[in-house]
């Protein structure tokens, strides 16, 4: 039997590692469960020329096509937009694009904005500090200042705009439109220990170098001088309870693949929108049929990916191709309500510098722009390295059909039924998106592209995965109260994006760590009476 911990952390991601962090001042005996193991840096893609081609492989963002040991099977099959996560210490933030927007402060009142969804039981201004301490924990770069994206003050400058960013923002002036150099997680100096940025190549299979900050280079090593226990290759099964409901630990399977169990007096899930459902309605008892903190029923429910509307063309001018982080400039000037549009709520735009050879060869022949035979090379000449990319990052309404189930018949390599995904496009949406591409077709015609190609929806686009254990102050309407912790289980709090209300129409990484911050936060003030 081993001893209980004071707090148990299941997953070792981005909100994991900033609530082990936090929690840390506290002395409490602090222990982190992740099914992945710590990454070696040497052996990234970026590592090597072939890094494109891994890409498609072991590297993929997809657990379905990578199939490593640490990761767990999803049935995406009756879904458009596919999961895309990482198993690791240090999560998806391993293989993020650090692209770094806030969601805004009108997407806390949409409901009292628009009439839709629901308000958050929090505001922006709740998470306003958290937001700035994260800035600097993960190192952002920027420029300060965006007339149209809520204030920040980045540690480091922007990256450059490179060939790319002044095409697209030549453009967007002839237009009359809003742009930005975009915020990142990538350092354009030496910052905390990290090396600026040398482009080895594209951020999202890995940085090698550790410019791109992910949580096992920044929070972790923090948080374990701090006292806080990390412990890998170690799967939950399910959170247990007692015979008053409160959890009492985890049983999980250790890197032997032997059963083990951890007991804990504060259980808290770091999982993601469709790890932590599924562990909650796995977590089954007599007391909790359904599932761990399901009274509501709303556990899995309400599942929002952010469908992405991608279109792209190519102009006679070089650009970045996979030189520099991948995201240059962001515009956010469909990004709240317009009905003249004919959609609610909207959209982020954030333009993308270009793509590698062999990217750029595969994907072109697949839509049929890059031909065999006499003219292949000539046509690959023009189409290399002279890529602008346009995407819609669509707000998405949560809906209580889009959901994540547990799959009657498909498991992970350990017998746990895998989550099973349920997901529609909603009408909304779609006008959104329609919208979004006919912005960004005028953008590449004005910049002089031609060969333009959609994406819509960007099929392996389930980067973001929220809203399935929301956020709010009545039971019956939530899962978590205003400070993480579960209506139904006293002791057991959840930090990731399933606690999303609404998705917002920007990449939701440094929102999910802010709240996971403001949560650890909220439970150091309450530590006298945290069972209450």
């Amino acid at each position: 039997m081993k001893d209980p911990v004071d707090v148990l952390i299941i997953g070792a991601g981005a909100s994991g590692a900033a609530v082990a962090w936090s929690l840390a001042e506290t002395k409490m005996h602090i222990l982190c469960l992740e099914q992945g193991g710590w990454m070696n840096p040497a052996e990234y893609p970026s590592t090597g020329r072939d890094w494109e081609a891994r890409f498609f492989g072991e590297w993929s963002s997809s657990p379905n096509i990578r199939g490593r040991p640490e990761d767990y099977p999803v049935n995406d099959d009756n879904s458009p937009i596919k999961v895309v996560n990482y198993n690791a210490v240090g999560g998806s933030t391993v293989m993020y694009t650090a692209h770094w927007p806030r969601l805004h402060p009108s997407d806390f009142k949409v409901k009292t904005l628009d009439g839709v969804a629901d308000d958050w039981p929090i505001d922006y201004d709740a998470l306003t500090p958290f937001f700035e301490e994260n800035d600097r924990m993960m190192g952002t770069s920027g420029l300060s200042g965006d007339p149209l994206s809520p204030l920040t003050h980045p540690p480091m400058p922007q990256q450059p705009m490179g060939l790319s960013g002044a095409i697209v923002g030549k453009a967007m002036n002839k237009l009359g439109w809003h742009w930005w150099p975009s915020d990142t997680t990538v350092a354009t100096m030496d910052y905390e220990g990290r090396a600026r940025c040398i482009n080895l190549g594209h951020c999202t299979p890995a940085c090698a170098q550790g410019a791109k900050s992910s949580t096992d280079i920044t929070y972790w090593p923090h948080a374990i001088r701090a006292g806080v226990e990390l412990r890998t290759h170690c799967r939950v099964r399910e959170v247990t309870t007692d015979e008053n409901g409160m959890a009492t630990g985890v049983v999980y399977y250790d890197k032997d693949g032997i059963e083990q169990f951890q007991p804990a007096h504060v259980v808290i899930i770091a999982c993601n929108g469709v790890g932590t459902p599924r562990l909650l309605l796995n977590s089954t008892s007599d007391r909790f049929p359904n599932g761990l903190a399901n009274s509501s029923g709303l556990v899995g429910k309400n599942l929002m990916f952010h469908p992405y509307a991608q279109i792209y063309g190519y102009v006679k001018e070089p650009t970045d191709s996979n030189r520099a982080p991948p995201t240059c400039l962001w515009s956010k000037e469909w990004y709240d309500t317009d009905l003249s549009r004919g959609f609610v709520r909207g959209y982020g735009v954030q333009f993308v510098r270009g793509a590698g050879p062999v990217f750029e060869a595969v994907v072109s022949e697949q839509k049929g722009i890059l031909p065999w035979g006499a003219d292949h090379h000539r046509v690959f000449r023009k189409l290399n390295g002279h890529r602008l990319g346009f995407s819609a990052i669509c707000e998405d309404l949560p809906e209580e059909h889009n959901q994540v189930t547990l799959d009657p018949v498909l498991k992970d390599s350990h017998g746990i039924p895998a989550p099973k995904i349920d997901y529609t496009i909603s009408e909304n949406s779609r006008k959104m998106m329609d919208h979004a591409l006919a912005r960004g077709r005028e953008i590449l015609e004005t910049a002089g592209a031609t060969d333009i190609c959609v994406n819509s929806p960007i099929p392996w686009g389930g980067w973001h995965l929220l809203g399935t254990a929301r956020m709010g102050t009545d039971p019956e309407r939530s899962v978590v109260n205003e400070w993480g912790r579960t209506h139904d289980v006293k002791n057991l709090f959840i930090v990731d994006g399933s606690i999303f209300v609404t998705s917002g129409g920007v990449n939701p990484t440094s929102t999910i760590q802010a709240l996971a911050l403001y949560i650890a936060d909220q439970m150091k003030q309450r530590l006298a009476n945290l069972f209450d």
